[in-house]
Formats: structure tokens, sequence, C-alpha cells
């Protein structure tokens, strides 16, 4: 289902009059336009399969395999939910973002959903440590500010699988963490690539772009104007769902049998009588 003009209007009318301002780490730049998400699942396909009058807002697949859950009235601090289902071959998966979650960055992951897995899978740890993230002994990694803290978690209740769970924190007194600001968790089934995606573009230290009276998530989040016009804004994203309903049309493709080809007519001459 591509994004419709009338909802592209939308989106640019919001940004294209507002300055934009470059805003880090992207753990604190706040929640952003949720469309980054929706608008690029729309574009791969994905339908809206409830009450369209809700709040709530939850878009399927084409498979149907896959859910994505939107609830901006949720009583747990879990906002977005993105399922799917088992089939004969793969489990079923869940995972979960805080409302605080930025947009771009939960975007990064339900593009790399709606994608081919890549051939390679980096080592996120690696990533993260490129990145200036510091690692500790065990399967962990916090940032430079250390508000945000990533672990890799063993699953009781499956030695084989091991979940991940990220969480954004306000600076601890006399302790490692204080107040919750915003979570991930991803368990132990979800694709790795999933995971990779959204952690890489969690670390990524470019910055997320703001408008001046947006929501951030903390007050030690650095805002700076941007290099980037409002229109450039808009077109970037307006780019991006170009890519993502083209890899989709292409993905269709390949799914697509064959028709097959049209038997020739009989040209031979039938046989003279005797």
């Amino acid at each position: 289902m591509p994004v419709s003009e009338r909802r592209l209007a939308a989106f640019a009318d919001k940004h294209a009059w507002r300055i934009p301002f470059d805003t880090s780490p992207r753990h604190l730049a706040g929640p952003g336009d949720a469309r980054h998400v929706t608008h690029g699942l729309a574009a791969a396909g994905w339908t809206r399969t409830s009450d369209p009058l809700s709040p709530e807002i939850v878009l399927t697949s084409p498979d149907r395999r896959h859910s994505l859950q939107f609830d901006p009235q949720s009583a747990t601090s879990a906002w977005w939910r993105l399922r799917a289902e088992p089939t004969d071959t793969e489990p079923g998966w869940y995972a979960e973002f805080g409302k605080l979650v930025p947009a771009e960055v939960l975007g990064s992951l339900t593009d790399a959903l709606t994608a081919p897995p890549p051939a390679q899978r980096p080592d996120l740890f690696a990533v993260l440590e490129s990145a200036g993230w510091l690692l500790d002994a065990r399967n962990a990694a916090r940032s430079t500010d250390a508000m945000c803290h990533i672990e890799q978690r063993a699953d009781q209740s499956d030695s084989t699988a091991a979940y991940w769970h990220v969480e954004t924190c306000e600076p601890g007194h006399g302790t490692p963490m204080g107040r919750r600001i915003w979570h991930a968790w991803f368990d132990g089934h979800t694709p790795e690539h999933l995971v990779n995606a959204f952690i890489t573009a969690l670390a990524d230290p470019a910055p997320l772009q703001r408008g001046m009276y947006d929501r951030i998530a903390h007050h030690t989040a650095e805002q700076k104007p941007s290099p980037l016009s409002p229109q450039q804004v808009v077109d970037a994203h307006t780019g991006r769902l170009d890519t993502i309903g083209a890899q989709a049309r292409a993905t269709a493709r390949r799914r697509t049998p064959a028709a097959t080809a049209p038997a020739k007519p009989d040209t031979a001459r039938p046989s003279a009588r005797r």
C-alpha cells in the first residue's frame, strides 16, 4: 500500500516550516515523528488492520505473519509492540519499545524487517565499541554518558536463545542508573539482523533532526541548528519511501512464479489424402 499523496502532504506540512535542529546523542533525541515507522511499513505493503477511528494503530504485513501495534494509551511503558507468528519452520518472536524510543531508530529495524536479510552480520559489540561505547566484562555496553545500557542476557526458559535489553535512564544518584526514560526488549527468537539494525542505528553518532519545540528525552541532549533545510528533511523521508516501495515491488516479482509461456500453434500441414 503506497503512502498516499495526502499523507505525504500532511508530513510535509508539519516539517517544511520547522527549523530542524541536530540532536544528539540519539538515545536522548526523543520520539520524533512516528510516521518514520508507519509510512515505511505502508510503503512496504503493510496495511492498517485496526479501527480507523481508534488512536491505537495496528499494521499487518502482506503475508499476515508480522504485526506492529502502536498504542499511545497503553497502561504499560511499552507503546510499540512488534510480533511475528510462528511458522512450520520458524518460531514466533516478540519485541517492544517505550514511548520515547526515537522513531528513526525503530524505523531502521522495520526497514530491515521488510528487506532481505544481509549476507554479513556484524559483531554488535564491535560496532558499539567503534562508536565509542564502553564495553563491560559481561555481554553489555553503555554509552559514553552512561545513560543508555545494552545487554544480552541468557534466556532462562530456552538455553539456545538469548534476549536483548536496551534501557535509557536518568543519571543515578549514588547508583548506576536512575529513573528509566525508555526501553527496548527483544525476545530470544528475534532475528539477529533486526536487533543488529536497531542497535547499529542507535549507536550511530550522526545526529537526528528535531523541530524547535519537539520533545526530547532528556534535557542533557545537545541541539544545534542543522545544516539541513526543512525541505531536505522532507525529501529524505520521501526518498526513503520510494526506495522501500521499489524494493517491495522487486521482492513481490521474485516471489511470483513466472507465467507459463503459451504453447505455439501447430503449424504442421495436414497430410494429403490418399
